[in-house]
């Protein structure tokens, strides 16, 4: 019990020399360790489960997923532990917003791939009917490159159809008016087989010529045309046969998939919203406990304890500071008065020099002829 104690501690991030001071303070941090500690867990759990639907290794989703849980717990661990207590709402505030939002953040990263291992089942026929769809667009484009060739060829058909119709109906109205001629129903109103009734049979008959010769000229092109779009629609087939198959079964089209559950029913929409702001006030909860709880003989302490520290840096640095100072102040008088005793010792000499040669001069005779001084 004690080990777990210590444990549940360490994830607060507790300094254990200033809480063995203050045992009061055990439980508080001994609770926000916990949280922290179990933050962590669960962000194992949803990285692992997101990494297996992309490696279905359970392996390396193991791995990979404990490195995610240990670097968010890493994390959480150090938002609590810079959390520091100024005794000023204000201050306490400003320090705890960016800490807040980076809590918000790991929330909605660790919330989401456990949303979707809770509606997996919906997720899986979300994902069936996704896929046919993928499918039928598949099927579709396939479809569409072929589409125009078949298209003219089944008007060209039409036409040829067409023209054995149009053909055929002028036949069948030719001999109607022979036949109604010879009955006497109908053009004279005399049954007979006079010259009016030849003239019409020799119509019909021209027309059933001309029917016949077009449909021998036609049918063959329409069974040729027929056959190209059985070979265009045999070859749509086979593409369509060939199209890859995988499986559509991503982590992208599991969100894609719960995004799409989410706008099609409210009551999961509901549920995803209450999951994400449970996550939130998880990841968050340490740092509310902190910015709620009252100066605790902890945070006065450990303020105690660094300010101590700081005043002691800085008389150390105010010391050396100080000491550079009287140096450099030193070194500076003192080589101003070297440099200046230098001079006047310089020109002393100078001025004794010029002296000897001017009594030099003053002992020597100069001879006016030579312009130069005797011997």
């Amino acid at each position: 019990m004690k080990t777990i104690q210590n444990f549940f501690l360490f994830c607060s991030g507790v300094d254990h020399a200033i809480l063995d001071k203050c045992p009061s303070d055990r439980n508080k941090y001994m609770g926000i360790g916990a949280t922290v500690f179990f933050t962590g867990v669960l962000a194992f759990f949803s990285s692992g489960y997101a990494l297996y639907t992309v490696f279905e290794s359970y392996w390396a989703a193991a791995a990979f997923g404990l490195v995610w849980g240990l670097m968010i717990f890493n994390l959480d661990r150090y938002i609590v532990l810079s959390m520091k207590s100024y005794g000023k709402w204000w201050r306490d505030w400003a320090v705890a917003l960016p800490r807040l939002a980076l809590a918000v953040i790991l929330a909605l990263v660790i919330s989401k791939p456990l949303e979707m291992k809770i509606f997996e089942k919906e997720i899986q026929s979300e994902l069936v009917q996704m896929e046919q769809e993928v499918f039928k667009q598949q099927e579709d484009k396939v479809k569409a490159r072929f589409q125009a060739r078949t298209d003219d060829l089944r008007a060209q058909i039409a036409a040829l159809k067409g023209e054995i119709t149009t053909k055929t109906q002028a036949r069948d109205a030719l001999a109607l008016q022979a036949l109604q001629e010879a009955d006497g129903t109908g053009g004279s109103r005399k049954k007979n087989l006079g010259p009016i009734y030849r003239a019409k049979k020799t119509d019909a008959d021209k027309a059933e010529a001309e029917l016949q010769q077009t449909g021998a000229a036609n049918l063959p092109l329409i069974q040729e045309k027929e056959k190209a779009i059985q070979t265009l629609a045999t070859a749509v087939q086979t593409e369509i046969a060939a199209l890859e198959r995988s499986r559509y079964n991503g982590l992208a089209a599991r969100m894609d998939a719960l995004g799409r559950l989410t706008g099609k029913s409210v009551p999961i929409l509901w549920a995803s919203l209450f999951i994400t702001l449970l996550f939130i006030a998880i990841e968050t909860a340490p740092i509310f406990v902190k910015l709620i709880s009252y100066r605790s003989p902890y945070d006065y302490l450990l303020h105690e304890h660094e300010h101590v520290f700081e005043m002691t840096n800085l008389e150390k640095t105010t010391l050396l500071s100080n000491a550079v100072n009287y140096k450099l102040r030193f070194d500076t008088d003192t080589g101003a008065h070297l440099v200046a005793a230098r001079i006047a010792a310089e020109k002393a000499l100078i001025d004794h020099k010029l002296k000897e040669k001017l009594e030099e001069l003053k002992q020597k005779p100069f001879d006016w002829k030579m312009g130069s001084v005797g011997e």
